[in-house]
């Protein structure tokens, strides 16, 4: 690598953990907080109980995970890594919160994915282009705010980014030995990048193509490519396997509305969310859509061939089987920002190659306006994901936490969004899923309000009150008045 690429490259990883700091310290009551809270409550469970990798738990109690009571608090889905290492690092330093922890980690994610992806479009295209995919994956507002948010999947796309570099290096070698650094780091890769999301198999077909490329019919004669397939699913297959128990389904969230609960795939909805919407306004921030384009127009070179175009086939895929799950969560499209910033890089270094075709400084002037709009509206979309939008959760949380005994299950309703459970850090329910009586025989003790209503007032009547402010409100339910202990005999 030339100084000035080793120069290039460090100022952006620089830049890019640089701009993940903002509102570094502030509390998980973002966007997608609920996704956050599942997270990291897994993995603050491990702090207070110990790593039992196998069998991880959250706070939430209800029904709301799988339509069917969960009194153990299991919490099936990813397998732990990403909650392993951020409980972890909490344990050994004594320096970060928890949350920190987490955030650093999907921070540290982006800065290797920004890695391999320069490396992989530098060897199969050129340094430059490299090095702009490595701007966009590192600056894009939204991939800046996911890049700091506490969820698994920044970790699962450097894992894949890392796996596929590899594996391009490994399988390149006259005799695809195994006895090598390359094997072994593509086997952890891929098969880790299975377990933080599943959904990393979509993105198997640039590793496919490679194959294809390298040895045509002849990979059916590579028994080291079948050791490989089966080396890097099998932890997969096994995890899921332990997990179909039946003591373990009330855990296991339900995930086939994902695929096309609302039947909205291939609609023109389906269309104008994915497209227009999250691509063209909320990633590319309209201005970078041109660029993108003459990527996919650009003219490919021999080595490059079509590997790039199979990731655009793998996003394709990926939004396409989980089309619900695609529109109904943005951070969704975490795994399809790879392939936009190849093709963005592709496109912005077709411009400055052509100089017989594009004048010089106009093209210079065009580039350095579309970026900046690109990141300027991009910005304007996503600022607001940083904002707390309800802050009187937490209050309420911390007063939970401070009121009543460490073993106390909680009713803690925020429509079935886990955040304010979080920060109660007791086990119970988001949501309303029974009555009174039923909550009081699966265990619950107490019920909190945050920013009460007069209809949550109410509850004065039936509880105890333990304290009531205009920004929460939490009553005994061990403690019913005699309204409340005539209303549990009518349930």
């Amino acid at each position: 690598m030339k100084k000035i690429e080793f120069f290039a490259l460090a100022l952006i990883l620089a830049g890019a953990f640089a701009v993940r700091l903002y509102h570094f310290s502030w509390p998980v009551a973002d966007w997608h907080s609920w996704r956050q809270s599942d997270t990291s409550a897994v993995s603050r469970n491990f702090v207070k109980n110990g790593f039992d990798l196998l069998r991880p738990k959250f706070e939430d109690l209800s029904i709301a995970v799988s339509l069917t009571d969960n009194p153990q608090g299991y919490r099936f889905v990813e397998f732990p890594i990403y909650n392993a290492a951020q409980a972890g690092l909490f344990i050994l330093f004594d320096r970060f919160t928890l949350e920190e922890w987490g955030r650093l980690i999907t921070i540290f994610s982006c800065l290797t994915s920004i890695v391999f992806l320069y490396l992989l479009v530098k060897k199969y295209i050129n340094s430059r282009t490299g090095l702009i995919a490595a701007f966009f994956f590192a600056f894009v507002p939204y991939n800046v705010y996911f890049g700091r948010t506490i969820l698994p999947d920044q970790s699962m796309v450097a894992a894949v980014l890392g796996g596929t570099y590899f594996f391009s290096n490994w399988i390149e070698r006259p005799k695809l030995s195994i006895l090598n650094f390359q094997f072994l780091i593509t086997v952890i890769f891929i098969a880790a990048a299975f377990l933080l999301r599943p959904y990393a198999l979509f993105f198997t077909l640039p590793l496919i193509y490679l194959v294809w490329h390298q040895f045509g019919f002849g990979f059916l004669k590579k028994w080291q490519l079948w050791l490989f397939l089966i080396l890097v699913t099998m932890p997969l297959g096994l995890w899921r396997i332990w997990i179909n128990q039946k003591e373990f389904l009330p855990g296991i969230a339900r995930s086939d509305w994902l695929f096309n609960g609302n039947h909205i795939r291939f609609k023109g909805a389906f269309f104008q969310w994915l497209f227009a919407d999250r691509i063209g306004r909320l990633i590319l921030g309209y201005w970078g859509l041109p660029f993108f384009v003459l990527g996919i127009l650009r003219k490919i070179n021999k080595k490059e061939g079509w590997l790039f175009f199979y990731f655009i086939i793998s996003s394709l895929a990926y939004m396409t089987v989980l089309a619900t799950g695609n529109i109904q969560h943005d951070y969704y499209q975490v795994l399809i920002i790879p392939t936009l910033a190849i093709f963005f890089g592709k496109g912005l270094d077709l411009i400055l190659e052509k100089k017989d075709v594009f004048n010089r400084w106009v093209s210079y002037l065009t580039i350095t306006v579309g970026v900046i709009f690109m990141l300027a509206f991009g910005w304007f979309a996503v600022r607001d994901y940083y904002s707390i939008q309800h802050p009187d959760i937490i209050l309420a949380g911390e007063a939970v936490d401070a009121l009543t005994p460490k073993d106390a299950k909680v009713i803690a309703p925020y429509g079935a969004d886990t955040t304010f459970l979080y920060y109660t850090n007791r086990q119970g329910w988001p949501v309303f899923d029974r009555s009174y009586k039923a909550f009081k025989k699966a265990g619950a003790s107490y019920i909190a309000f945050a920013d009460p209503s007069q209809e949550d007032l109410n509850n004065e009547k039936l509880f105890k009150l333990v304290i009531i402010t205009p920004k929460y409100a939490i009553f005994d339910m061990t403690k019913p008045t005699a309204q409340g202990l005539i209303e549990q005999a009518k349930d």
